[in-house]
């Protein structure tokens, strides 16, 4: 049987629903499993009309997430933010069932889920307390191809300031991102993961190297995973026989991705038992409603979970 994969529709205000539907249609999408488009039925509906397509040959999954008038294409909602979450939650319920082999989300709006008074830091805590866990066993995972090899970038802090992320960067929790990484990396066919580990400062000399990092890669080797480092940031894409890279803050992985694969990314969440995935790009409430969306991050995140495993 083919497998089923979720496909949450993020923010119905913006181009989500729009990338959903074309990426439900795509071929490459078709040919290795079965998507389920998880949103309003009637913002679907109407995304569809703008870029001239139907769902009539389309598996949607209805949440009845906004009533008549709600629905306002380029602005942003409390009522659109609730909705993003309601997707994804439900997405995420739905594997945690064993009805869905893993889950992909649309863009989501901050903006719109703030303005519904949510708490919200992103989708790694989010699908960790979906599955029960606590919310730092989520780990952000972003992933995308250049110049020919597959590039994934973990991160051991994220939504945080730098003097707080300090502060977090503790040994045991660089250990537990790279059981995280190696198991995903497994569970995604690579047989002996190899992973190259970043430092906190420049060139990776300083104390927490010494103190934090050093000590978890050791402990790491015990375990019988393959690890180097620390290595410094500036350089740690350049080595490029790599599965894997662990970075310790937010922008020492995504200030290369952005440079490196704007728009084209997926933000893989791992450490909990969903396989869970989402755009690397915004929702671009500038162009929804237009029909100008280009659905290949979302296609390419499904074919990375499923089609590439």
């Amino acid at each position: 049987m083919t497998a089923r994969v979720a496909i949450a529709t993020g923010d119905p205000g913006g181009i989500g629903p729009e990338i959903s539907l074309k990426a439900a249609l795509d071929p490459e999408v078709g040919a290795i499993c079965r998507p389920v488009v998880i949103g309003d039925r009637g913002a679907l509906e109407a995304h569809a009309r703008a870029c001239g397509l139907s769902l009539r040959d389309i598996s949607v999954l209805d949440r009845k997430q906004l009533k008549p008038g709600e629905l306002k294409i380029g602005q942003i909602s409390p009522v659109h933010g609730r909705a993003a979450l309601d997707s994804a939650q439900a997405a995420i319920r739905g594997a945690l069932a064993g009805e869905f082999a893993a889950v992909v989300a649309a863009p989501h709006t901050e903006a719109a889920i703030r303005a519904a008074g949510v708490e919200f830091d992103g989708y790694p805590s989010f699908v960790a307390r979906a599955a029960g866990l606590p919310p730092e066993d989520g780990i952000l995972m972003l992933c995308f191809e250049h110049a020919g090899r597959e590039i994934r970038i973990a991160h051991v802090t994220l939504h945080a300031s730098v003097r707080r992320c300090l502060a977090m960067i503790t040994g045991e929790r660089v250990l537990k991102t790279l059981r995280a990484v190696d198991l995903a990396l497994k569970k995604l066919g690579c047989e002996k993961p190899q992973i190259a580990v970043s430092g906190v400062n420049p060139h990776a000399f300083g104390d927490e190297e010494e103190r934090l990092i050093i000590p978890a890669l050791e402990a790491a080797r015990r375990d019988g995973m393959r690890v180097d480092g620390p290595i410094g940031a500036d350089t740690l894409l350049q080595r490029a026989d790599y599965d894997a890279y662990v970075v310790m803050l937010h922008d020492q992985g995504h200030v290369a991705v952005k440079l490196l694969a704007p728009n084209r990314a997926a933000a893989l969440t791992i450490g909990t038992p969903v396989l869970f995935s989402s755009v690397g790009h915004g929702a671009a409430l500038d162009i929804a409603g237009q029909g100008r969306a280009n659905p290949r991050a979302m296609v390419e995140a499904i074919t990375r979970l499923v089609g590439r495993r």
